[in-house]
């Protein structure tokens, strides 16, 4: 049984180095929620929404309005176990706004594990410790593109370049945001990312911005240049499920289903469609339990697993990579939204060496909680 005795919730602000842009546009700096879940027995958990207006509309605003209107169904209550409490929120408005059902799940998750003593990697399997992450290059000019590159790659560092020395720490996979721009734009892009880092493993992320004739007419540009993508993340709109069959069959290059992939009817959907060969789980979407049922329909149809995210910080990251590690199994990984942060008001959290991320020292709920100073 698990018996809530209060959900609170606040606006977490935090600066960026700079702007983070996809197709739909780009966040100048995170506008997230903390969660707070006490249990009846004193037990205290953390969570983190993370609402990405330019990625599906949802606001912070949003995301803060759920979770206050929930308090009234969830304070006091108790509860068969944590998707009993899942459900319950999700009725009461976390269905319309998947970054509050994924905040509140969170936190309610780390405060029942704090409180049994159990890793939240433990507690999803604990099939492994390790998982490499790639590192984005958002959208931008050439030169941004350029600019990226150098500074994932640097070894020496300008004086006062900050986001310079963090990035230079060995991340291998290179994850690219295209869309929003001409083809030729992003093509230019993405040829001198490759000139500068012929080796690194490309990730390439439209999020849904592509026609299919665009998305053919990149692909022909990449193939002209001799670059071979890793994998193709969402070039086409989220229901354009046979254009994006198309895709994979015109180029022979693997494709993951991010925005097209919200809930497990979605991912069995996409796998009956031919539609990717990935899936791109991520939290915020619809939460923690309805990313445990895409990520098993996904197995079960043959689908391989991708874990990412919004813009969040080192809290909501640590969940996801507790997430991935604990299932086991995910061949690629983006979870490096705490880099592009200017500020962290947190402790604890993955371990990284280079793009391994690491989650092994976790031994009670996520590992993760506000520093002093902001509590």
């Amino acid at each position: 049984m698990i018996a809530i005795r209060r959900l609170e919730s606040r606006p977490l602000d935090l600066r960026l180095h700079a702007p983070f842009g996809i197709a739909g546009g780009a966040q100048d700096a995170v506008r997230n929620v903390l969660v707070r879940v006490e249990l009846a027995s004193g037990a205290v958990g953390w969570g983190e929404a993370a609402p990405l207006p330019a990625y599906n509309g949802e606001t912070q605003a949003g995301a803060l309005k759920v979770l206050a209107e929930a308090r009234a169904v969830i304070e006091g209550a108790v509860f068969e176990d944590w998707r009993g409490a899942a459900n319950v929120f999700r009725v009461a408005g976390g269905g319309a706004c998947g970054s509050a059902q994924a905040g509140f799940e969170m936190a309610l998750l780390d405060a029942w594990t704090r409180e049994h003593r159990l890793g939240l990697p433990a507690f999803f399997g604990g099939a492994e410790t390790t998982l490499e992450t790639d590192m984005t290059i958002t959208t931008g000019s050439v030169e941004d593109a350029r600019r990226g590159v150098a500074e994932l790659y640097a070894v020496e560092h300008p004086a006062g370049r900050g986001v310079a020395e963090i990035h230079a720490l060995g991340i291998r996979v290179i994850k690219v945001k295209v869309g929003g721009a001409s083809v030729a734009h992003d093509l230019a892009r993405l040829t001198a990312i490759h000139e500068a880092a012929p080796a690194a493993p490309l990730v390439i992320d439209a999020n849904a911005a592509l026609t299919l004739a665009e998305a053919l007419e990149l692909a022909a540009g990449l193939k002209a240049a001799g670059i071979t993508p890793a994998l193709l993340e969402q070039w086409l709109g989220k229901a354009d499920l046979v254009g994006m069959r198309q895709l994979r069959e015109a180029t022979g290059w693997p494709v993951a289903a991010d925005e097209a992939v919200v809930t497990a009817v979605d991912a069995l959907r996409v796998a009956h469609a031919g539609a990717a060969d990935v899936v791109n789980i991520k939290l915020m979407k619809a939460g923690i339990a309805a990313a445990l049922d895409v990520a098993k329909v996904a197995r079960e149809a043959g689908l391989g697993l991708m874990i990412g995210g919004n813009v969040e910080s080192i809290l909501a990251m640590t969940v996801s990579a507790c997430f991935a590690m604990g299932l086991g199994g995910f061949a690629y990984a983006d979870l490096d939204t705490p880099l592009f942060l200017a500020e962290s008001p947190f402790e604890g959290g993955y371990g990284r060496t280079g793009g391994m991320l690491d989650v092994g020292h976790v031994t009670a709920g996520h590992g993760v909680e506000p520093n002093r100073s902001s509590e």
